[in-house]
């Protein structure tokens, strides 16, 4: 399960697709090779997402993780 203490580089080996899913959200550009350290609400709150936001975000990634 994705929580939003989950560590960026777990998220991205455990789960590939959320690569592009993030990007889309505008959260840091993982494909171009910028490192990314930290969690993913660090993440999130760098781009100055709301705790509601996060939220919403962890629970479309579980979706999809879970198909």
């Amino acid at each position: 399960m994705i929580t939003k203490t989950i560590q960026i580089e777990d998220l991205v080996e455990d789960y590939p697709f959320a690569v592009l899913f993030l990007k889309e959200k505008g959260i840091r550009c993982i494909m171009c090779g910028e490192p990314i350290w930290g969690t993913l609400e660090e993440a999130c709150k760098e781009k100055d997402f709301s705790d509601e936001k996060i939220e919403e975000l962890i629970n479309e990634l579980n979706k999809l993780a879970n198909k």
